[in-house]
Parts: structure tokens; C-alpha cells; sequence
């Protein structure tokens, strides 16, 4: 099995999705909000305009 760039730490929404995915080399977080044939990614930000970085956790 190949690894995996990136995993989905949160989802919320049944015809509109919001999901938050990490990526796991960098800590980045990133925020996608699809709905119907639409979609969006952008890098998540925080208070003070810079994107969001987790530690990474060992799955």
C-alpha cells in the first residue's frame, strides 16, 4: 500500500461538505468545501493570516 500526502481530520454537511485535510509531511491544514458539482481548497488560516500547522501524528 502506497502512503498516503494526506489525511481528512474532519468532515461536517450532507449536501454541502466541509472537510479539514491535513497534510501529513507538512502539518498544513486545508480546508475544502464542495457543493453539488463545485468544490474549493484553500490552505486554512488562522487569526494572524498564516496557515494553520499541526504537529503530525503517527497513525
Amino acid at each position: 500500500m502506497a502512503d498516503k500526502r494526506f489525511k481528512k481530520i474532519y468532515t461536517q454537511g450532507i449536501m454541502g461538505v466541509q472537510e479539514i485535510w491535513q497534510d501529513v509531511e507538512t502539518g498544513v491544514q486545508y480546508l475544502y468545501v464542495g457543493i453539488g458539482y463545485g468544490g474549493g481548497l484553500t490552505p486554512l488560516l488562522g487569526t494572524d493570516g498564516k496557515p494553520v500547522i499541526t504537529p503530525v501524528e503517527p497513525d
